[in-house]
């Protein structure tokens, strides 16, 4: 299942929500989100429209709706970047790395570990390619 680009601030909420959890009921959801002071009724309208996209799905516990996304966060991560590269920077993905540099956004530490990670894929390439 291809998860949408499109994800509301309060649906990826809910989303992380059910990735922490594994399962939960709306009324679990509504307490994880207290912070938002949004009314029980929100969050369950809202979960009826993510499981009618295909994002969750739910089994009934008694007179309870428990609800698990179907989407991995992953599925979300690589469409929401894939989605920023494509409105903000042209579909470049160097151009989101240059302004991440420009803006300071990456501390010499995590040039380190980008350096090795980017290491550690031209080793796999490499090695994909003489297979």
């Amino acid at each position: 299942m291809e998860a949408p680009r499109n994800l509301g601030d309060l649906q990826l909420a809910i989303l992380r929500v059910l990735w922490d959890r594994g399962d939960a009921a709306v009324a679990e959801v509504h307490g994880d989100l207290a912070d938002r002071q949004l009314a029980l009724t929100t969050i369950a309208t809202m979960l009826r429209k993510m499981e009618d996209k295909g994002l969750v799905s739910h089994r009934e516990n008694g007179r309870q709706f428990v609800y698990h996304a179907v989407v991995e966060p992953d599925q979300v991560q690589r469409n929401l970047v894939g989605d920023l590269v494509g409105k903000l920077f042209d579909g470049d993905p160097m151009a989101l790395v240059n302004h991440l540099l420009r803006a300071g956004e990456i501390e010499l530490a995590e040039l380190d570990e980008l350096r090795a990670r980017v290491a550690a894929a031209e080793r796999r390439e490499t090695r994909g390619k003489k297979s």
